[in-house]
């Protein structure tokens, strides 16, 4: 299909006064197209929030125990103080490179292309993770429905499973491809069904809680983060914690392409998120409560059940013909998110592609659908190259990247708190709101993350960290994470010698933008 070429020649003109001054350019996405509850939809779906459950109770309670509420509780805070450095950053620069352009037009070129590459890279292996927990779960549904342990045991046989992920990831490319209004209802009822299930999930745990040994009652202890035995232990549950809200920066990678795009996506995400933090509650309490946290049996404990507790809890549960539809929720979550997770991905390498960071190529705006084409097809080979090597390599490879997935989300989110504190500077003295809501909040967000950031990265040198598993006695969680980073730093120096123009801050300029009369 022919694709329109959108990435500004020498001599073009920007529309628009402050575009011309900040260098911000119009990319040739579809306006108006996303409203409020459309754009809360795409933060939700892009959570996942049945697949996050099952792939990370079982860690957290290994990593923290009873105190796993508290740490999804404490998990939400700093992204609850970086979501408002993301609304603010929003109404000054509706730009659909969010963290990436916002962090250029702070710090210049080089942390703001750094920054853009962790969010690339972080949503590449949310994107495989997505796509492998799918396939599990596919196989599982498929072995319940037709009453085959063999069918459901071809998620064991690695070239079955590989392919089987190849093929929904290259669906949901094409999708992707065709523009975010093009599966809107399918979106809506993905996610309505994944709450549902939800729900019923909480309501039948907390009513058979008494009837089984291993069950708990409910301690308001659980709430308090003090708990935990040690800081390692807290930051690492914390990372994964913060890796179970990831997704909600999503909408505002629609700005351009949503209704009323500087206040719209900023709403949209906190609405998201307060869906989400309630649900998560909900459902740590009542699964801990009827499964306790032992490390044998359907225990939340158990390290053979900890990257898939759903699967183990479904059918004590929600009984043999209900508990499949918690297979269906997690296969239908996987999916939707699956979907949506292209949506920042393919937008912020359009942006960095537009603003002359990455390859012309990129900048590809298709005619007819208005979406990145050539950057979601990119994106989507990416995807099924690093799950298919790394299941080759590790057989843990679900439980390492999840880990690693959490040193690059609090990489790029940290950069782009600071960066709202830094970009608003000259503004933080005129009111009490901007100094709570662009400077301390944002601020102290950030500097949450950094802390996490730290001690992950400490820790996962350990090859104990994660899966136990390890290249030259090094942790594999460290090898993924510190390697994924350190090959964008090689990237950007290739692209600083083709685009030098954009790493002399000539086409993205930094400033710092003149005092906003708020409404």
């Amino acid at each position: 299909m022919t694709q329109v070429d959108m990435r500004p020649q020498a001599g073009d003109t920007v529309s628009g006064a402050s575009s011309v001054e900040s260098g911000v350019r119009e990319k040739g996405l579809g306006g108006n197209s996303v409203g409020l509850v459309g754009n809360a939809v795409i933060g939700i779906s892009t959570v996942a929030p049945v697949y996050c459950l099952t792939a990370t109770l079982g860690p957290t309670v290994g990593e923290v125990g009873l105190q796993m509420p508290a740490i999804f509780l404490a998990g939400f805070l700093p992204m609850l103080l970086v979501a408002f450095a993301y609304r603010e950053l929003n109404k000054a620069v509706p730009d659909c490179g969010t963290s990436f352009t916002w962090s250029v037009k702070a710090f210049g070129p080089r942390v703001g292309w750094m920054c853009g590459w962790g969010l690339l890279v972080a949503t590449i292996v949310v994107l495989s993770n997505l796509a492998g927990v799918a396939t599990s779960f596919f196989y599982l549904l498929l072995g319940e429905l037709t009453g085959s342990a063999d069918v459901a045991a071809l998620d064991d046989n690695k070239a079955a499973h590989i392919l089987t992920t190849l093929v929904f990831i290259a669906a949901a490319t094409a999708i992707s491809y065709r523009g975010i209004t093009a599966t809107k209802w399918v979106q809506y009822a993905l996610v309505g069904l994944q709450l549902a299930v939800l729900v019923m999930f909480v309501y039948m745990a907390l009513t058979k809680s008494d009837e089984v040994a291993n069950s708990i009652d409910f301690s308001w202890s659980w709430m308090n983060p003090f708990g935990v035995e040690s800081f390692a232990a807290f930051t690492a549950g914390l990372s994964l914690s913060i890796f179970i809200y990831w997704g909600w920066d999503a909408c505002l990678s629609v700005n351009e392409e949503s209704t009323g795009s500087a206040k719209t996506p900023g709403r949209a995400a906190m609405l998201a998120m307060v869906v989400i933090v309630v649900s998560y509650l909900m459902v740590a309490i009542a699964a801990q409560m009827y499964a306790g946290v032992g490390e044998k049996g359907t225990g939340l404990g158990n390290p053979e059940t900890s990257d898939n507790v759903f699967a183990v809890l479904a059918e004590p549960i929600m009984g043999s013909g209900m508990g499949i539809l918690l297979f269906v929720a997690v296969v239908a979550s996987a999916a939707a998110s699956l979907q949506t997770t292209f949506i920042p991905v393919a937008r912020t390498a359009l942006a960095m592609s537009t603003y002359q960071a990455m390859p012309a190529s990129f900048a590809k705006v298709h005619p007819r659908f208005k979406t990145p084409g050539r950057a979601t097809v990119v994106a989507g080979v990416a995807t099924g190259v690093f799950y298919s090597v790394m299941t080759l390599v590790s057989e843990n490879v679900l439980v390492d990247t999840i880990y690693a997935l959490g040193l690059m989300i609090c990489f790029y989110y940290a950069i782009t708190a600071f960066a709202c504190v830094w970009y608003f500077r000259g503004e933080l003295r005129h009111s009490l709101r901007n100094l709570m809501i662009k400077g301390i909040f944002p601020g102290v967000g950030a500097l949450m993350l950094t802390a996490v950031f730290g001690q992950t990265l400490y820790d996962m040198w350990d090859p104990a960290y994660g899966s136990g598993s390890s290249l030259f006695g090094v942790g594999s969680v460290f090898v993924i994470g510190v390697g994924l980073l350190l090959l964008g730093a090689v990237i950007m120096a290739v692209m600083q010698r083709r685009s030098p123009a954009f790493f002399r801050g000539e086409v993205l300029t930094t400033d710092t933008p003149a005092l906003v009369v708020e409404d």
